[in-house]
Formats: structure tokens, sequence, C-alpha cells
């Protein structure tokens, strides 16, 4: 479910070090499920386990995750980087604001999960998102919202980003997208 890279492993292991025994590291979803959905790791001594928590054990240290948030991190994966600027500590969740689908899902369900774990995260740093209205005759139908209502690269992103992306994970289910956006550029729109 969840893994840990060994810098990462050898960094909670010197952390542990200066706290009370047994305490073992928390990995949670703040909201998961939601677009508001964070992620995060704090310190979890003895007396913080709860009866339903899921443990992954490691070299030296435990995770606990809560029962809530644990379907939310089905392949997240926890990395130490050192670079020039210093260390940091990354913990990706792609399941956290949808938790995954399986492949025999209906087809709404399954592009609705590759938008909101893999899409709607490149938008946001435009601060723009796209929803799902319907699959129409093999289409899907999409309304931007966001900085992406009325950007003028909009028809780029939809044609070359994600039309390309969607078509191919779905070549034979799916033959294309279409946007309904009413578009209006205003001071919200990405320039």
């Amino acid at each position: 479910m969840i893994s840990i890279t060994e810098a990462a492993q050898a960094h909670f292991v010197k952390l542990l070090a200066d706290q009370a025994e047994g305490t073992h590291i928390r990995v949670f979803v703040i909201s998961p499920g939601t677009a508001q959905a964070e992620c995060g790791v704090s310190y979890c001594p003895p007396d913080a386990v709860e009866a339903d928590d899921v443990e992954f054990q490691f070299n030296g240290f435990s995770a606990m995750v809560d029962e809530k948030s644990a379907p939310f991190l089905e392949e997240s994966s926890i990395d130490f980087v050192t670079d020039q600027l210093g260390s940091q500590l990354t913990l990706k969740a792609p399941n956290a604001k949808m938790r995954k689908v399986s492949d025999d899902a209906p087809l709404a369900e399954r592009i609705e999960y590759v938008i909101q774990s893999e899409i709607n995260p490149q938008l946001a740093s435009h601060g723009g998102h796209i929803d799902l209205i319907e699959i129409d005759d093999g289409t899907a139908v999409l309304q931007f919202g966001g900085g992406c209502n009325g950007c003028s690269q909009v028809d780029f992103t939809l044609k070359e980003g994600i039309e390309k992306q969607l078509l191919e994970r779905f070549p034979t289910e799916l033959s294309g997208v279409r946007d309904v956006t009413d578009h209006k550029h205003g001071s919200h729109s990405y320039a």
C-alpha cells in the first residue's frame, strides 16, 4: 500500500530516536475522497494507536494508517530527497482525492478517476480544473472551470493534453472529448 524509500526510512528512524519508546509514524488523509484532500505524516505515540489502525512495518518503525484513510493511500509513496536547496520529505498519494476504481468499473467512473488523480492536479497549477459532464456516444463531454475558463490556450489543452491522455488510457472505449464550457475571459482566466 505505502512504499517508503530507504532514505525516508532512515530519516524516520533518526527522528523517532528522539521520541518516546514505541512511537511510530502516522500517515493520514484529511478529507479523503474530496478535492480538498490533504495528506500528512505525524508522530504516533503508543497511546494514539487506534484499534482499527492498519499497521505497515518497516525497518525500525511502523507506519500507522487509520481505517478511513487506508483506501485513499493505495499506491502512495514517501521519499526523502536532498538537493542543493536542502532536504525534503515528499508524500505522493495519487488516490487521496478519489479512491482508485477497478478496471471493470463503468467507463465514466474510470474517466473521472483519471481526471481527479492525474489531469486536475496538472491544471491546478494554472488555477483550473475540468469536470466530466457525460459520455455521449464515445465522446467525453467536459466542462472547464477556474483559470481554464476563458483561457486562450484551452483548445490546445483540450486536444493536445486532455484528449491525448484520455484516448491513450481508453483507446477502445473513447473516441474523443468535447468542451461544453461557455468560455468567458475574465480576471479568473489564466493568461
